[in-house]
């Protein structure tokens, strides 16, 4: 028997299809609506749909049920599809039977996603990509994601043993039997088999897949390998509109993880990628931000970015100096980090004395590279010293008031005795710098002479500091005197004198330093004997007995 078609329906722009009216409205709802209780026919009916979800083929997968009274065979292929047509074209329950309504058909085979295959669950996600932009159908989805969640967790539940690597490291270690090679590589692969499955996932399904697993609170460090390896996996590929996607997406995502469970090198790694990708303003302070947080985790060479196009100068200075910031307000400065501070620090030095040899560096960024860390987080400044000496030596122009400024990054106090005799003699750095160190060396002497047992108190006179060894019978030993300056300081001499002057002062810093040495070790000793002598008197009536 003939079907009469009576209507054309327009499907997104893609096809026209004619159906017959009759049919389609009577499970559909929307079309019931649309065209009444009338039962006028009318010629060249005509309906358009901007909307649909699927597109022309999910309009033709609908339209066989209707023409097959309401019977088809769901599967996870096409259950996506189906369930959404039913959720567009209003086929409920309000307008048909429950035996002929297609959305209760679609929920009832819902409930058997627990029995689907791995295979099967993909499938059915990955069908889901082609109605995101058009179907809202967020119930679906999540019971998709739950389901494929709840099966990744199952996995790592049931590995041997939980990964105790850091992010960092060539592999995780979840064996337990650390001498076999090939028990690693199955433990490995129980927990990251998931990791070349979900490449077919767009990077919007990705990141609703991986706030489920957070939510989960699955391993962060399990996490964040998922998403290095999804984004060098489809960038293989790619056009740069797709790479700079994806790049974003995983930047999102990796930055709401635990910023200690995500690799620092391959976070170094994104950043040079995201160099010719132009990502958004927001998105590289999220990355550079989560770099900063383990800057304590970088080496030189990662520090060594080329500036931006269009800048001069040969490193991005800015850069690290937005990583010591980050740092900074990760926590680096608090007194439990003061370990990770003193790192940070060390690399800094290094830093500066890689960049010092830039003729373009200006003084006011080079400046800003030794103020970026607090005083504390030094012990020693010899490092900065050596590194302001190449600055100064490389940009000759430099007027003094520059150098004073770049040089009140120094402390002196810190400046080891063989560098304050350096700088005394340094002709490249303001006199006002020799100055401050002989001060600061001067302080330093007048400490050691009030912290030495036995010493005479400062004057404004020269005076002597006298050691009676311990043990006078050997020679050499019985007395030593070192005669030192305590004086006020001339600041009006001339500058040869001044740096004569600091010079002769640091060897007798050094010479007293010395002294003080051999005196505690002599004193250890004498009291070392006094205690072994007391030790026999005790033990001597035992031994009469």
């Amino acid at each position: 028997m003939a079907v009469c078609c009576d209507l054309e329906v327009d499907v997104n722009g893609e096809e026209t299809f004619m159906v017959n009216k009759k049919i389609i409205s009577s499970y559909s709802g929307r079309l019931s609506k649309l065209f009444g209780k009338s039962t006028v026919t009318k010629r060249n009916l005509k309906v358009i749909f901007n909307d649909f979800p699927g597109g022309a083929k999910n309009f033709e997968l609908m339209s066989r049920f209707c023409y097959n009274n309401g019977r088809i065979d769901i599967t996870p292929s096409n259950i996506s599809l189906l369930h959404c047509a039913a959720h567009f074209m209003e086929m409920n329950n309000f307008y048909t039977s429950e035996k002929h309504n297609l959305l209760e058909q679609t929920e009832k085979s819902l409930e058997e996603i627990n029995y689907w295959t791995w295979s099967e669950l993909l499938t059915a996600l990955k069908q889901c990509q082609v109605l995101l932009p058009v179907a809202n159908f967020s119930c679906l989805l999540e019971k998709f994601i739950d389901s494929l969640v709840g099966r990744v967790a199952l996995s790592n539940e049931t590995s041997p043993c939980a990964s105790t690597s850091s992010p960092d490291s060539s592999g995780f270690r979840f064996s337990c039997d650390t001498r076999s090679t090939e028990s690693l590589k199955n433990s490995f692969s129980r927990v990251t088999w998931w990791f070349e499955d979900v490449l077919i996932l767009s990077p919007t399904l990705v990141e609703m897949v991986i706030k489920t697993m957070v939510s989960r609170k699955l391993d962060h460090v399990i996490i964040s390998r998922c998403l290095f390896y999804y984004q060098k996996s489809k960038f293989y590929n790619a056009t740069a509109d797709e790479k700079h996607k994806v790049l974003e997406s995983v930047i999102d995502m990796l930055d709401t993880l635990d910023r200690s469970s995500v690799s620092c090198k391959s976070l170094f790694g994104v950043l040079r990628i995201s160099t010719n990708l132009n990502i958004s303003k927001s998105i590289r302070g999220k990355l550079e931000s989560m770099i900063g947080y383990q800057m304590d985790q970088a080496t030189l060479d990662n520090l060594l970015v080329p500036s931006p196009h269009g800048t001069n100068y040969l490193y991005d200075v800015n850069l690290v100096l937005r990583f010591s910031k980050a740092f900074l307000r990760g926590g680096g400065s608090s007194k439990v980090s003061l370990m990770l501070l003193r790192k940070v620090a060390s690399l800094m030095d290094l830093y500066m004395a890689e960049v010092a040899p830039d003729p373009c560096l200006k003084p006011s960024k080079f400046l800003a590279l030794a103020m970026a860390l607090p005083d504390y987080a030094r012990d020693s400044f010899d490092e900065m010293y050596r590194a302001i000496g190449m600055y100064f030596e490389v940009h000759a122009g430099l007027s003094e008031e520059e150098k004073i400024k770049i040089c009140c990054a120094l402390n002196y106090e810190k400046l080891s005795a063989e560098s304050c005799i350096h700088l005394s003699q340094n002709a490249k750095f303001p006199s006002k710098s020799a100055i401050q160190a002989l001060i600061s060396q001067q302080f330093k002497l007048k400490n050691l002479l009030h912290s030495t047992n036995g010493s005479k108190c400062c004057t404004d006179s020269p005076c002597s500091f006298n050691i009676e060894a311990g043990n006078k019978g050997k020679k050499g030993e019985s007395d030593q005197q070192v005669v030192l300056y305590a004086g006020k300081l001339d600041v009006s001499a001339d500058n040869e004198k001044l740096r004569a002057h600091l010079q002769g002062m640091q060897c007798r810093v050094m010479e007293l330093e010395k002294v003080c040495r051999k005196m505690q070790t002599q004193m250890a000793k004498i009291m070392k004997s006094k205690v072994s002598s007391h030790t026999n008197a005790r033990s001597l009536p035992k031994l009469c007995s």
